[in-house]
């Protein structure tokens, strides 16, 4: 059993940066890879970047491809997200989620993640 927590999350300006991150607690955190996802007022939740287990290879939606960047610490149990440039359609509720067959890791499937943290709020005014 893997919990996730997010933070970092919190009210920006447009074009401010801002880092969310989110803890593992369980066993393994390095077999599992990782996605951040997030849902916007009266919209379905869409995947936003995954990471892959050693880290190697990281992918993106496209409107968020060259403003934000994944990255994970496994020692520390960690995998974030670096947000720039942020604009007023960056605003949602923002989730990390991990799995461990995850077979189609570029295209962000929910149904291959496994577990899911409660999400935390950015909201980017402008």
């Amino acid at each position: 059993q893997v919990q996730l927590v997010e933070s970092g999350g919190g009210l920006v300006q447009a074009g401010d940066s801002l880092t969310l991150s989110c803890t593992a607690s369980g066993p393994d955190f390095s077999n599992y890879a990782m996605g951040w996802f997030r849902q916007a007022p009266g919209r379905e939740r869409e995947f936003v970047a995954s990471i892959r287990q050693n880290g190697a290879n990281a992918y993106y939606t496209g409107p968020v491809r060259g403003r934000f960047r994944i990255s994970r610490d496994n020692a520390k149990n960690s995998v974030y997200l670096q947000m720039n440039s942020l604009s007023p359609e960056d605003t949602a509720v923002y989730y990390c989620a991990a799995g461990l067959s995850v077979t189609r890791i570029q295209w962000g499937f929910e149904n291959e993640y496994d577990y899911w943290g409660q999400g935390t709020q950015v909201t980017v005014s402008s």
